[in-house]
């Protein structure tokens, strides 16, 4: 069997994205984390949002779900609990995942699926040509705040943190080596793995470019916890934080589904005989 690299998620289409988009960054370390954990492109699903992230689809080989706008980790979930020994990773955007999926991303974050989340956090939603989206900070000036944003933004991981994740750790699209070495951390995990990705969006924000991020970025020791946790998360401006913030183990909403116990429901089957006994516990 031949070995897993980062070539075996070739489909042979080439990416759209602008020239310097972060989701280059980010697409070429998920390649490169997914080879590290030996996991190719028939070992996993990948379910991606509505945004520019959500053309990674085109070019990445893995079986994938590209649902509705904001509406991937329902997908997600539904997917791990057919199949809980299937590694599941959802791709999303800050726009995607925190704004119309912003309901979702709080429960899931409650429940602890064993389901990885990938935020491309770029403050705008890029692929309607770049309105400040919910991580936008104060002052930002984009098409849809032509006077700059006015309230405050999401964190998506103070977010992350008080809602329950068990995995709480941010990245940089430009630190490819660092980025991958994170994505297989929040793979590995068990649990509701959230990894919030600066993402630059060199078209549609002039602000927050590489060289404004590689001026301000430091990495953290180790992680934190969930106080300080929540601290280092809401550093921002002169000083930003990567590295993993906070990580603990709990049962994931798997362990605690009694139907899970002996099998995953794709290896279950229900016998013809037993119907009439299941439609009378409804009745």
């Amino acid at each position: 069997m031949a070995s897993i690299t980062s070539e075996s998620f070739k489909t042979g289409f080439l990416p759209t994205w602008c020239p310097g988009c972060g989701d280059y960054g980010i697409w070429t370390a998920l390649k490169i984390a997914l080879a590290k954990l030996g996991i190719g492109p028939d070992d996993a699903l990948l379910v991606y949002g509505i945004g520019c992230h959500g053309n990674m689809y085109d070019w990445m080989r893995t079986y994938a779900f590209e649902g509705l706008h904001g509406r991937a980790l329902p997908v997600a979930q539904g997917a791990k609990v057919a199949n809980h020994k299937l590694p599941v990773i959802c791709v999303c955007g800050d726009g995607d995942c925190l704004g119309e999926g912003g309901n979702h991303f709080i429960h899931a974050a409650k429940r602890n699926p064993n389901v990885t989340v990938l935020i491309h956090d770029n403050q705008v939603y890029g692929l309607t040509t770049g309105q400040a989206s919910p991580t936008a900070k104060p002052g930002f000036k984009t098409k849809s705040t032509p006077d700059g944003v006015t309230d405050e933004p999401i964190n998506p991981l103070t977010l992350a943190l008080t809602a329950g994740a068990t995995f709480v750790a941010r990245g940089f699209a430009g630190d490819i080596p660092g980025l991958s070495e994170l994505i297989v951390q929040a793979i590995s995990h068990k649990g509701f793995s959230v990894l919030d990705m600066l993402q630059p969006c060199v078209t549609f924000d002039k602000v927050h470019t590489y060289a404004w991020y590689r001026s301000r970025l430091y990495k953290l020791e180790q992680p934190e916890n969930k106080i300080r946790a929540i601290e280092k998360a809401m550093e921002w401006g002169d000083k930003i934080p990567l590295g993993v913030l906070y990580k603990e183990e709990k049962p994931t909403s798997e362990d605690r589904e009694p139907a899970l116990e002996k099998s995953t429901l794709v290896e279950s089957s229900l016998d013809v005989a037993d119907l009439p006994l299941l439609l009378s516990e409804f009745k």
